[in-house]
């Protein structure tokens, strides 16, 4: 019986996530072109391959790199959506995005200028530094030892890159239930979202390696963290204030399946956010 309801379970996670895949497909970004997991299969055949070894060869060198490029694209994604804006220099009277107060302690740029060369070198001009970003996130989870996940891809690079608009956009350290919840639902992201998404600070742990002895890998250990009351930011422990959120935090602490399961979810949901329509930029750090 147990084994059954087991196997019962396992079919209707996959089922879950297949339908998850499926609607992260069929969204629409701003062009009218919809994100697919094939959408570079004759462009540009190789250019998962090309951003991985960017990242694994820059993680062999620094163990903050994960952190960093995960944190690189929810940053990205929760200001104009994810169409690598946050990677634009500043340029003449415009602040971009990158030094704006939220992303000032942002990192790993290089990593992103690094795989974005590789792949002009197979496919000039052909695959956004976007879809370049939300492939290297993945792989930044997964070679810590997370979860993997199929990236639909098809992305077009912003033109407009303002700091102004991160300190509205993104949640800070010091927010409130209610500030978190209002910026994940003005996303159209649910508040489950929010209790998962802010489960990849479980690398690096806020930069504090003391309290987190697995800080380099992707794990439950932040929810564990934040139950034994050694969360470091406000905002971390804000999730505890409501029965709903802490309930998801005492699951995800008691099963990293289940965690690793709906982080896959809300990672699709969140890159799918992209509403422009934008162009393929030559270089990350410019417009065209």
């Amino acid at each position: 019986m147990a084994s059954a309801m087991a196997s019962s379970q396992s079919h209707l996670d996959l089922v879950q996530l297949l339908i998850v895949v499926v609607m992260t497909m069929t969204m629409l970004v701003g062009g009218g072109e919809a994100l697919s997991l094939d959408y570079y299969a004759k462009s540009c055949p190789k250019a998962e391959a090309a951003v991985a070894a960017a990242v694994k060869q820059a993680m062999a060198k620094d163990r903050t790199v994960p952190a960093g490029l995960l944190r690189l694209h929810f940053h990205d994604c929760f200001v104009r959506g994810c169409d690598g804006s946050v990677l634009l220099d500043s340029s003449g009277n415009m602040s971009a995005e990158k030094d704006g107060p939220p992303n000032a302690s942002l990192h790993a740029f290089y990593v992103i200028d690094n795989a974005k060369a590789a792949v002009e070198a197979l496919c000039p001009g052909v695959v956004s530094c976007a879809d370049i970003l939300a492939l290297a996130a993945r792989d930044a989870v997964a070679m810590s030892g997370g979860p993997s996940w199929q990236v639909p891809v098809g992305r077009r690079d912003g033109r407009v890159s303002l700091a102004s608009e991160t300190t509205t956009a993104l949640p800070g350290p010091t927010a409130s239930f209610d500030q978190l919840k209002q910026a994940f639902h003005g996303r159209g992201m649910s508040t489950k979202d929010l209790v998962v998404l802010s489960g990849g600070h479980t690398l690096g742990f806020a930069h504090c390696s003391s309290l987190d002895p697995t800080s380099s890998a992707f794990d439950n250990f932040y929810y564990r963290m934040l139950l034994s009351g050694r969360g470091l930011l406000s905002s971390d422990e804000a999730l505890l204030t409501h029965p709903k959120t802490r309930a998801q935090v005492t699951l995800y602490a008691a099963s990293q399946p289940a965690f690793f399961r709906d982080f896959v979810d809300s990672m699709l949901r969140m890159s799918s956010l992209n509403n422009v329509a934008g162009e393929v930029r030559a270089n990350c750090r410019r417009v065209n």
